[in-house]
């Protein structure tokens, strides 16, 4: 029997490096998966840092984006995949929050509620975070995921929070 093909938000964030081109990449490579496709991409967002104390103005600002992707690969092995293209950006894990090349979270996936000690689904602090919130409405505006409401909604009250990244050229 063939996997269910699903709806998914996946969030990208980076601070160090090339953050623009890693992002870019990223997101080329999710969509070379077997069995997904890239729906949509968000424009890229600039983010103050967070880390476990709260808000690191000396650490590099982030850029974020979400992306909406249809895919059969189920949440373990999506997750497997993410951190696989995470890892071929050279993310390490030294510290948890830390600053990094790239960060992929699954947020969301149509039908799924899970909790194992990995992966929750959906993700646990996104629907308080504008760097997820707010380009999540941009590919996603009539979404509405419960128990948390509708993401138009939670995107107006957090839009303050952070600013659409302009290139330099």
């Amino acid at each position: 029997m063939d996997a269910p093909r699903r709806n998914a938000i996946i969030a990208f964030g980076a601070n160090l490096g090339d953050r623009e081109a890693t992002i870019a990449e990223a997101a080329r490579e999710i969509g070379d998966l077997g069995g997904t496709v890239l729906l949509s991409m968000s424009p890229l967002y600039e983010s103050a840092a967070v880390k476990l104390d709260g808000v690191d103005l000396d650490a590099p600002e982030y850029l974020n984006a979400v992306a909406l992707i249809n895919t059969d690969l189920p949440p373990e092995a999506l997750l497997a995949e993410l951190a696989g293209i995470e890892q071929d950006h050279g993310r390490e894990r030294h510290e948890r929050w830390g600053d990094r090349t790239l960060d992929l979270d699954i947020i969301w996936m149509d039908g799924v509620q899970m909790e194992t000690e990995n992966l929750t689904i959906p993700h646990p602090r996104a629907f308080e975070r504008s760097f997820v919130v707010v380009p999540w409405h941009d590919v996603q505006p009539t979404a509405v995921v419960a128990p948390y409401g509708a993401i138009a909604d939670l995107a107006e009250g957090l839009r303050h929070e952070l600013h659409r990244f302009e290139a330099v050229t």
